[in-house]
């Protein structure tokens, strides 16, 4: 990594409140910009998110928005309204309140005397997802923006709901840590010390925990249309650079913007990262100059500059070569490929069947197949990716092709087709595909889920008749990868996949055709092409943040089984960055725990549970503490859902919060 301090303009910082359209809610701002925009005005680059500017968002900010300042912008970071240091309440995620404040912001930034009139939008998963929305607004100034691991269906590909699946490991965890989260205080270094507690309290009051709505709607209605630009591609305007990793639940959003939106306006950029921005040298690498690759695009479509992004191909993707599995890779072998066109030519369709017999095969996986999944949202933490498969194989059925006899490189989404009936009405069906070594070692290349309810589309809930046979095809996650000579190709197939998909209430199996099923792989034929390069990572000077390591070291991931009774257990500590000392002396000290258990033969057996603590001091006078937890279970009818919160301010309680909710389970 290189760190640069010296740049062609001077940088300047300043903290500023930008006014919304109701006249009552200003937004915290932090903006970095040229000291001499005024004279010589500048393009806006805007980052909007709820994660507070001014402690936990702090370091990436320091990498990114000074370095873009030095190089000819004003880059500015916005606390969402009600988080951070902004006035007002929090809302639902990328409600209309949220949307409509950010195309206020980014009118209020083209109209600043140190602005061109030219605005871009960037950021990772929250600030990538608004991004995207509020280009579907099209608001005047926005011309560009940078979309880095985040969706355009908020249904079918985010943490709530996966091949209308239930996503258990993300719908309950992400729930919990947005309660935390949305539970602290402002800085009172920003708000002022007598604000601090009215602010806070305001707060506090109007919190409902997102699980409420996002059970409530368990097909795609509505409530997941807003936000979701699959609806109308067509809507956006502004360029985009969307960007991706294959260890991130959100790649498939790149390939269908490069596909759907025209190619004069996009660009699409998939690594072998997890979910991370692509400079910050987390596993697995290789990390690239992804603010040099930005820096193109910016200068490109806000200032007019042709920086030859346009002639790069449409579609830049990473090929990995076979790896043995790990949880794990500093640096993943392969190679950059690059495709003109989207669905690409160089892309053809191999349909295997998965075998040849008539006689059905019967599906019937103990409940806790999934336990070695790996972590939905890989951080580059040590435990994140899928180890070994061999074990969750073993409590799947598998289907083998003959070893290969040469290299077989795929890009794009595989999809299966699976011949079955179920025993139930309701069932969810899982696809992985594995790479399997000459010595058994299986390495998880891609996966896919179907929930059998959403069959005929996901806004629909249509129940099996059991002794039935149907065809049903769904699609793998994409995935660009190299299956070696000597391997075989194998397809597992479960009907059960803890923590990631909760399970039905009746304990089900599926029969299985395997001469009337198949898998299609998206197989790319080598061509000649020029070679992909990217300059080496640079950031702005790290911020100087100290971290602690925690007293007590625990497992990021501890499996346990209870051998009498068949309950197996799966903590998780998300170690999203524990706790640290700013150098404005503020403390932030961090400890979350998620906890998932259920029995071999139990569906109903599965509970949920995220738990957090939150601490924010500085000196004598601030102390802040949030104590949140969030728990879901079933029964075979309803989802029970329990969250509650505690906060307090130098030891005394500022509020105290408790939850209890039921919801009908209509078809998750």
């Amino acid at each position: 990594m290189k760190y640069r301090d010296q740049f062609e303009r001077q940088v300047v910082r300043e903290d500023v409140w930008i006014p919304t359209r109701d006249g009552n809610t200003r937004l915290h701002a932090r903006v970095w910009r040229p000291a001499d925009a005024e004279s010589d005005p500048v393009p806006a680059l805007l980052e909007y998110l709820p994660y507070r500017k001014s402690d936990w968002t702090a370091p990436r900010d320091a990498q990114r928005h000074p370095w873009y300042a030095g190089h000819g912008y004003a880059s500015v970071r916005v606390d969402i309204r009600g988080h951070g240091d902004s006035e007002g309440t929090p809302g639902d995620e990328y409600d209309v309140q949220e949307l409509a404040d950010g195309v206020d912001v980014v009118n209020w930034l083209a109209a600043q005397p140190w602005c061109t009139g030219k605005v871009g939008m960037f950021g990772i998963s929250w600030g990538g997802f608004n991004s995207l929305q509020i280009a579907a607004l099209a608001p005047e100034p926005l011309k560009a923006i940078v979309t880095v691991c985040s969706t355009d269906d908020r249904y079918d590909n985010d943490v709530h709901y996966t091949g209308g699946a239930l996503l258990g490991i993300d719908m309950l965890a992400w729930a919990g840590t947005m309660l935390a989260f949305a539970s602290r205080p402002p800085d009172p270094a920003s708000v002022g010390h007598d604000r601090l507690l009215p602010m806070w309290r305001e707060r506090l009051e109007a919190l409902e925990p997102f699980l409420h709505t996002w059970l409530a709607h368990q097909q795609r209605d509505d409530y997941w249309r807003h936000g979701s630009v699959c609806e109308d591609y067509d809507a956006i305007d502004a360029a985009v650079l969307a960007v991706g990793g294959w260890h991130d639940p959100y790649r498939d959003t790149v390939l269908r913007l490069v596909e759907y939106l025209p190619g004069d306006r996009v660009r699409g950029l998939i690594g072998p990262w997890s979910h991370q921005y692509p400079d910050r040298g987390l596993p697995p690498g290789p990390a690239i100059g992804f603010l040099q690759e930005t820096l193109r695009w910016w200068d490109q479509h806000l200032k007019g500059i042709d920086t030859g992004v346009m002639r790069e191909p449409l579609l830049r993707a990473w090929i990995n070569d076979p790896v043995p599995p790990a949880t794990s890779y500093d640096v993943m072998p392969g190679r950059w490929v690059g495709d003109a066109d989207w669905p690409s030519p160089s892309v053809t369709w191999d349909e295997r069947p998965l075998g040849t017999g008539e006689d059905p095969v019967l599906v019937r996986s103990p409940q806790h197949t999934g336990l070695d999944a790996g972590r939905f949202f890989p951080f580059g933490n040590a435990s994140d990716l899928p180890p070994d498969q061999r074990e969750e194989d073993g409590r799947s059925v598998c289907f083998d092709s003959a070893p290969l006899t040469e290299r077989v490189e795929i890009l794009g989404r595989p999809r299966v087709r699976l011949r079955l009936d179920s025993a139930t009405p309701r069932a969810n069906v899982v696809a992985r595909l594995c790479d399997v070594a000459p010595d058994g070692s299986s390495t998880l290349v891609t996966r896919g889920v179907l929930n059998l309810l959403s069959r005929h589309g996901r806004d629909q809930a249509v129940e099996w008749t059991p002794g039935t046979y149907e065809d049903v095809e769904f699609e793998l996650n994409g995935i660009g990868y190299a299956f070696p000579p000597g391997h075989r190709i194998r397809v597992a197939v479960s009907d059960a996949y803890w923590p990631w998909v909760w399970p039905h209430g009746e304990r089900g199996e599926l029969s299985v055709v395997p001469a009337r099923s198949s898998l299609s792989l998206p197989v790319r034929e080598p061509v000649d092409e020029p070679p992909i390069r990217f300059a080496e990572p640079e950031q702005a000077p790290p911020l100087p943040v100290t971290y602690d390591l925690p007293a007590e070291p625990r497992p990021e991931r501890l499996v346990t089984h209870d051998v009498a009774t068949g309950e197996w257990t799966l903590e998780v500590d998300p170690n999203y960055g524990g706790s640290r000392t700013y150098p404005d002396g503020l403390r932030y000290e961090e400890s979350a725990r998620e906890t998932y258990r259920i029995r071999r033969d139990d569906p109903l057996s599965a509970s949920a549970v995220s738990e957090w603590t939150i601490r924010l001091t500085r000196g004598e006078d601030e102390d802040a503490e949030i104590v949140t937890r969030t728990e879901l279970r079933a029964t075979a009818a309803d989802f029970i859902m329990d969250s509650r919160i505690e906060a307090r301010a130098n030891g005394e309680t500022v509020a105290k919060r408790a939850w209890h909710r039921t919801t009908p389970r209509t078809s998750a």
